[in-house]
């Protein structure tokens, strides 16, 4: 921060425009990295993998069927057996 502070007054002293702001171009340097590493990955002859890490998170959750607890069943005997 204190950079960005310092690049700003010397840009406004030298009339040039001002740098952008921290943190302003981090998702695109992202998606960059994963560009050159989904390159390098083709020039080497491997597979490009893109890991569904975020989409369980997006995803609905599946419903589960109810199963009765262990021992359950022995409960329920009819009264007159």
């Amino acid at each position: 921060m204190q950079q960005y502070m310092l690049d700003t007054f010397r840009a406004a002293q030298q009339g040039t425009p001002a740098p952008p702001a921290p943190g302003t171009h981090d998702w695109q340097a992202v998606r960059e990295f994963r560009t050159w590493r989904d390159f390098l990955a083709v020039v080497d002859g491997r597979a490009v993998r893109r890991r569904g890490r975020w989409r369980r998170w997006f995803r609905r959750p599946a419903e589960t069927p109810v199963r009765p607890a262990a021992g359950a069943e022995r409960g329920r005997q009819k009264a007159g057996c």
